[in-house]
């Protein structure tokens, strides 16, 4: 039995003793002397971990008493969470050795958050979802202050801190209320329990408080409040980590809670969740047209695209569950691009993250300004760009649900961001000239930069096939 259980967990089971064997190492051998070879192996083996889950046959099973499920949702899920953490790994090593940041704590530190997001992600049982919950958390905060030396990162890592302590305490006492009620941890359990006839006062009350504290892991007005403060003082390497493989895990799990645990009581959660959309559609849209840092406003372009996944959510149907899947995989691709281009914004060999800076940036390196057009138009959904059927897909299940309001909504809020997009590309090419970047762009980095931008002209044929797998993996869900 623990054989069979074992086989089933092999993945994170491989990355855990990776990083486990990986920290002794450096220890022992002179601690950032590793640290160059620990990114580029840590890096491959996420890779590694995400061809070899995505080539994995089909099928479900299950681990520990249902308590981990690895079926074809959690694998397409932790391809996302894999290839992002990989990607966002190799292009971190230049910008921490510039900033001499190179540590050899930051890979390991990413491995064991994406064994817990992994475990989010398959998690059939409350108590394994808070366990992965809290070990891709602590990682986080960590991160999130990794320049000692920096008020502005201290600061962000010790707000992360205490709100995500904070929300963790209130899915916490939803999970017992839900224990209380249920008489079991399991999602199962909890299904039966809930019924199909609605759910009682208790378990109600429970998911609420467990939709609280997922709602601050993916950004979702109003529990977005750590977001803005925490993406503008990380260093950018670790901005570019919180925008991808976190909030693509977080959804899952939402998804995996709702679907598996409170599937039968769909009319009781999708309300809630459709007004945790509209909310933060509109709050993304709204608070990030007069922001003036990038990464703040990458914030608030997560809180908004966060809100239209959620829409797909609270669709609560298999079509919207695929939506949901589609977006995040476009939005992961958008967000590494663009993080690609903002880790090399640099003037005299300093970093620089003010949007002005960008002014009439085309004169001096066209390419690349294209490049960074094209995302932009796509992070703004303008047709016919890849990031415009991320969100066609998601208010048309919206629609197909029966909430033509929320749907309405998405599109006037998708306009009202619309404008801080393009008043980025406004500034590349009509900006007022000024002192230009002059920041030397790594091959990886270009390579990422317009590999991204080739995906969101390209995909429009057939979106390279993430519709078919992302049907697949939400009716595995369903079952």
């Amino acid at each position: 039995m623990i054989y069979a259980d074992l086989t089933v967990i092999l993945p994170e089971l491989v990355i855990v003793v990776f990083a486990m064997v990986a920290l002794m190492w450096a220890v022992f051998r002179g601690k950032d002397k590793e640290a160059p070879m620990l990114f580029w192996l840590t890096a491959i083996l996420l890779a590694a971990m995400g061809a070899w889950i995505g080539l994995a046959p089909e099928g479900t099973q299950t681990a520990f008493n249902g308590a981990f499920i690895n079926d074809g949702f959690a694998r397409f899920s932790k391809v996302i969470v894999l290839f992002s953490a990989a990607i966002v790994l190799f292009m971190s090593q230049e910008y921490l050795k510039r900033n001499k940041l190179l540590q050899f704590e930051f890979p390991i530190l990413i491995a064991f958050a994406v064994v817990g997001m992994m475990m989010m992600i398959s998690a059939g049982d409350l108590m394994a979802l808070y366990m992965g919950l809290e070990l891709q958390s602590l990682s986080l905060y960590v991160i999130a202050a990794f320049r000692r030396d920096s008020v502005r990162s201290t600061e962000a890592g010790l707000k992360y801190f205490v709100l995500g302590a904070l929300s963790s305490g209130l899915l916490l006492y939803g999970a017992s209320l839900i224990y209380g009620y249920a008489g079991t941890t399991t999602f199962t359990g909890i299904a039966a329990a809930a019924g199909h006839d609605g759910l009682s006062l208790g378990l109600l009350i429970g998911l609420v408080f467990m939709l609280t504290g997922m709602a601050f892991k993916v950004s979702a007005v109003p529990f977005h409040m750590w977001t803005p403060d925490v993406y503008e003082g990380s260093p950018t390497p670790v901005t570019a980590f919180f925008a991808t493989a976190p909030k693509a895990a977080a959804m899952a799990m939402m998804a995996r809670v709702m679907f598996d645990a409170f599937g039968g009581a769909t009319h009781d959660w999708t309300q809630i969740i459709a007004l945790l959309a509209v909310l933060s559609m509109f709050l993304g849209a709204i608070a990030g047209i007069g922001q003036k840092d990038i990464k703040r406003l990458m914030a608030y372009s997560s809180i908004s695209h966060m809100g239209f996944a959620l829409l797909g959510l609270a669709a609560g149907t298999e079509q919207g569950l695929q939506a949901m899947l589609i977006y995040m995989a476009i939005y992961v691709t958008m967000n590494i691009g663009v993080f690609a281009f903002i880790l090399n914004m640099e003037r005299d060999g300093r970093s620089v993250t003010e949007i002005s800076a960008l002014n009439m940036y085309s004169r001096v390196e066209p390419l690349r300004a294209a490049a960074l057009l094209v995302l932009m138009f796509s992070l703004a959904g303008i047709p016919p760009l890849v990031g415009f059927f991320g969100k066609f897909y998601v208010l048309q299940a919206a629609i197909n649900a029966g909430l033509v309001w929320v749907a309405i909504a998405g599109v006037i809020a998708s306009v009202i961001g619309a404008f801080y997009y393009l008043r980025i590309v406004y500034l590349m090419y009509f900006g007022e000239p000024r002192e230009a970047l002059d920041g030397t762009m790594p091959a990886f980095h270009w390579a990422a930069l317009m590999a991204t931008a080739f995906v969101m002209l390209a995909g429009v044929v057939n979106l390279f096939g993430v519709e078919t797998l992302a049907g697949a993996a939400a009716a595995t869900l369903l079952k």
